[in-house]
């Protein structure tokens, strides 16, 4: 062999800042134990054949919340980190799916209770959750894998920010995407103001990251959003898509209708029943996720990473200038409007709404007022 005679060291290093198994328990849980984050490693599975490949995997980085739309709670957030930080730095890892439990959600974004009840009026301890959120979409933007967002369920709120950090998006045809900051007491910077501007013409962006409209999973896929959009219902042996959205025409009287909801309050109704009565199965959005994933291991990894990271620096220029200057904007928010918006979701089952009045919210800023709890109480619903 040539040059053998040249020292070498062959023992391989371990580039990890912490073992799989210092995470488990501690950042990382099971189904059993949520509200927390499942890491797993499943085998790299070629989709056409079913065949497993020895010695390859596809980490899957799970949000175990589901009896609260798997929003993300502190402990959830580091264990993001922490289940992208470790596929990141597998070398026996091909891709990153970032998904969630269940059919209901991906990701609702931040635990609104947790938000409500211990972050609001502590705007130095949201100031370092932020950093931990921000973290997380680092962690995300920064993986030496291609990052996939399996869409199970609603991608809402911080839950789109994230979803949108990842390279490319699967999704369930009943999933529903949107912003909820501006309704209840935030703005989407963890994200959304960065990234919809690449992926949105101007007008769009702006309308989708303020309005707070919730957009089908086809006026996603319509708007070049995601990447495939797949039904989870079935009916016997056949799929059905989702019956409460226009997908089998585009125009209606000149209005592109195409992704929109069903406006027909029969055949709404009749959609709303099929939802309920039809069993759900995610084996087209797997199978879909699989096939990118494949796509990805049949090619030359350092040449996909070097065009992925080429494609990433673009949202991440507009995301790392923005990042710190909204971190200490939503920190003083904490105080103010997300005080009164996540208070009021948060007590929605005590007041029966999980809004302010946002009328006299504006009369009361009309009128000079100030920022008082005599004042705040004001629009805050009453306990029934």
């Amino acid at each position: 062999m040539a040059l053998e005679w040249m020292p070498r060291e062959h023992e391989l290093k371990d580039h990890l800042l912490f073992e799989a198994d210092m995470v488990q328990g501690r950042y990382w849980g099971t189904d059993a134990d949520a509200p927390c984050v499942v890491y797993t490693k499943k085998p790299l599975t070629n989709p056409f054949t079913g065949e497993e490949v020895p010695d390859l995997y596809v980490a899957e980085i799970r949000l175990n919340n589901p009896r609260q739309y798997n929003s993300y709670t502190t402990t959830m957030v580091k264990g993001v980190i922490a289940g992208f930080r470790a596929a990141s730095g597998d070398r026996s890892v091909v891709a990153a799916v970032f998904t969630g439990t269940g059919f209901d959600a991906f990701c609702t974004g931040g635990n609104t209770k947790e938000y409500s009840e211990y972050y609001s009026r502590r705007p130095n301890e949201y100031g370092e959750y932020m950093d931990l959120f921000n973290e997380m979409v680092d962690s995300i933007l920064m993986c030496k894998k291609p990052t996939i967002c399996r869409v199970n369920g609603m991608r809402v709120a911080g839950g789109q920010e994230i979803g949108m950090a990842c390279d490319l998006a699967m999704t369930s045809d009943l999933a529903i995407f949107g912003q909820a900051g501006a309704r209840h007491g935030s703005a989407p910077d963890g994200g959304s103001t960065d990234f919809l501007p690449w992926m949105l013409n101007m007008e769009d962006a702006m309308w989708n990251c303020v309005s707070c409209e919730m957009w089908s999973a086809y006026k996603m896929r319509a708007k070049n959003l995601v990447t495939k959009v797949v039904p989870v219902l079935k009916d016997g042996d056949k799929w059905v898509r989702n019956p409460m959205i226009i997908t089998d025409r585009y125009v209606d009287d000149g209005e592109i209708v195409y992704g929109e909801y069903v406006k027909d309050k029969a055949k709404l109704g009749e959609a709303k029943a099929m939802l309920k009565e039809l069993p759900k199965d995610a084996a087209l959005l797997d199978k879909e996720v699989a096939k990118s994933v494949w796509t990805f291991a049949n090619l030359f990894p350092g040449c996909v990473m070097k065009s992925i990271d080429g494609i990433r620096a673009k949202k991440k220029f507009f995301w790392d200038q923005s990042k710190l200057p909204n971190r200490h904007w939503l920190m003083a928010n904490m105080n103010y409007e997300a005080y009164l918006g996540f208070g009021a979701f948060n007590t929605k089952k005590i007041t029966g709404t999980d809004t302010i009045d946002f009328i006299k919210f504006r009369q009361l800023i009309a009128q000079g007022a100030e920022a008082s709890m005599e004042n705040f109480e004001k629009v805050m619903g009453k306990p029934k």
